[in-house]
């Protein structure tokens, strides 16, 4: 690999953050604000949870498409709880199961991803495609299509409360991104994930128990996906199953890509994907901010992608 595409590679991400930012506080009228500061770092919340979970999942070589779907089944569930739509408790109570339940129903869903792709050896892309056509539905049917609208302060906190300042949800993303990259590079299942994705069966000849760690990546992106879910319905004070994580597979695996970690697995960065959403959506905010329409920023989305993409394929030349 030409030593300057391996630089790109390695460092591309991080170098094009810091441009951009330089770029905008040059530019930019009004960037260097805490609230521009704020509404960017939101804006990629859900997509590095989700993210995250992604980065685990492509590590071992796979894909998962039903992030956006079980995020909505999450989020249409949620409400069910904190709102006595299903049995009257307490708030605090409802509020409780609210967060909790959801959650793990999606980390269920994220198994039965887990089990479709070893228990019959179904590509991964095909796997997942069930939920992300099923799961929707699921939502959809379990409030009639209809949207919840909701005013419970106490819950909408883990999307717009703040700690020092900082948004709640930042927090929980940030910690999110600590505990993953912490589990990636420095625990047994983390060199198992890579191992993994490197080269399954001299993984699994080398004792490697391939298929528990698939069954938990993808446990893993699900919670990741049913804790975005609920981020998104208290920021927006309402639930709609229609639109609940609708693209976020794609923006989930753009910042995955942009970040550096390898679409073929055995390689992955949970800091990088973090970047790499940051990068996405300051490009898109410098654009919009600068007078350019919101279509010419998802072309330059699109180029991003292609770039990361040709840079890994030069890894391998």
């Amino acid at each position: 690999m030409p030593d300057r595409a391996l630089f790109f590679q390695r460092y591309g991400v991080g170098l094009a953050l810091v441009l951009l930012i330089l770029f905008n506080l040059a530019v930019t009228p009004n960037f260097a604000t805490s609230q521009t500061l704020a509404v960017n770092l939101t804006q990629v919340c859900t997509i590095v949870i989700v993210g995250v979970g992604m980065t685990l999942v492509i590590a071992t070589g796979g894909i998962d498409l039903s992030v956006g779907s079980l995020m909505a089944i999450a989020g249409a569930m949620s409400p069910m709880f904190f709102t006595g739509q299903l049995f009257p408790v307490p708030l605090y109570v409802g509020i409780a199961l609210g967060i909790v339940f959801p959650i793990i129903i999606a980390g269920v869903f994220g198994l039965f991803n887990g089990w479709l792709i070893t228990k019959f050896s179904i590509q991964p892309i095909i796997a997942t495609l069930v939920l992300f056509i099923a799961g929707r539905g699921i939502a959809q049917v379990s409030t009639n299509g209809d949207l919840q609208v909701f005013k419970v302060p106490e819950f909408q906190a883990i999307a717009i409360g703040r700690v020092l300042g900082v948004p709640f949800q930042v927090w929980i993303m940030l910690v999110i991104v600590a505990v993953a990259a912490f589990i990636l590079h420095r625990t047994v299942f983390g060199k198992q994930v890579l191992a993994v994705g490197g080269n399954e069966a001299a993984a699994r000849l080398a004792g490697v128990p391939a298929t528990r760690v698939k069954y938990l990546v993808y446990l893993i992106c699900g919670l990741c996906s049913g804790v975005a879910g609920l981020i998104v319905i208290a920021m927006n004070s309402a639930a709609d199953a229609n639109l609940i994580g609708l693209g976020m597979e794609l923006d989930a695996i753009a910042a995955v890509v942009v970040g550096g970690t390898l679409l073929s697995g055995g390689r992955a960065t949970i800091v990088g994907t973090l970047l790499g959403a940051l990068v996405i959506q300051l490009v898109r905010y410098t654009l919009l901010a600068n007078g350019v329409p919101d279509p010419a920023a998802l072309v330059v989305k699109a180029g991003l992608i292609v770039l990361a993409v040709w840079l890994q394929r030069q890894e391998h030349n």
